[in-house]
């Protein structure tokens, strides 16, 4: 079974334009992000779906292999939806740019809900929230089945406890695995009334009826929105050397 692993970036962030070129430790912030995808050894080939010309060059520097791709895109999702009428796959992994600190164990996790003989669609992953993050509406939240599926994801602090907590809150992390199917449907789809409240692609699947399968992964320190995050992953990456 095929599966190709793509990275969506893009130079136009509203709150930190540029950030996939970011220097951390040296590196390219979509390098750090590029190299944990081919450590996890699960795709077949890995790709940095761009509409910049800065982030291309810069992908062919370090030896990584950038497609170029519509600006219009809303989602990262829809980018990859346009890199599958072009590259043929079975299966498409995407690794946001922005997660320099990603394990590639989390990658695999994800990956093999869908390369393991799952029915499943769509796969992404969780680990548990802190207390800190349930409240916090840049940390998103998960609450699943019994068999593991997405039953929401919010913003909010869910699920809402009433009485005594019975399990850590989900804390979802930002990979999906699509089968090409899925990923093709999901281009041609409006975005639905629940992701634009919430601002989250992959509300757009649940509403339309297709399950995503979660698993539980490494959860990571933090992803990169501002410079300020920039400059914490900075100094992660220095304590690890």
């Amino acid at each position: 079974m095929r599966c190709l692993i793509v990275i969506p970036a893009r130079m136009g962030s509203t709150r930190f334009p540029g950030k996939p070129l970011v220097d951390l430790a040296g590196r390219p912030m979509v390098r750090w992000v590029y190299d944990a995808c081919v450590v996890s050894g699960v795709g077949d080939r890995t790709v940095v779906a761009t509409p910049d010309s800065e982030i291309a060059t810069a992908c062919a520097a370090f030896g990584a292999e950038a497609v170029t791709t519509s600006p219009d895109h809303p989602t990262g999702t829809d980018r990859i939806a346009e890199v599958a009428q072009e590259l043929i796959a079975d299966v498409y992994l995407c690794v946001q740019g922005d997660e320099p600190l990603i394990r590639p164990s989390t990658i695999r996790v994800c990956a093999e809900l869908l390369l393991n003989g799952s029915d499943a669609d769509v796969s992404s992953v969780y680990c548990d929230c802190t207390d800190a993050e349930v409240d916090h509406p840049a940390t998103v939240k998960a609450v699943t089945d019994r068999a593991g599926f997405a039953l929401y994801f919010s913003r909010c602090g869910i699920p809402f406890e009433r009485g005594m907590r019975v399990e850590k809150p989900k804390k979802h992390i930002g990979i999906y695995g699509y089968r090409r199917e899925a990923l093709l449907r999901f281009a041609g789809w409006p975005p639905s009334p629940l992701e634009v409240a919430e601002s989250l692609e992959q509300l757009r699947f649940l509403e339309n009826g297709v399950q995503i399968k979660m698993a539980k992964g490494e959860g990571t320190e933090l992803a990169v929105d501002t410079p300020e995050q920039a400059e914490q992953v900075r100094r992660i990456l220095a304590m690890r050397a």
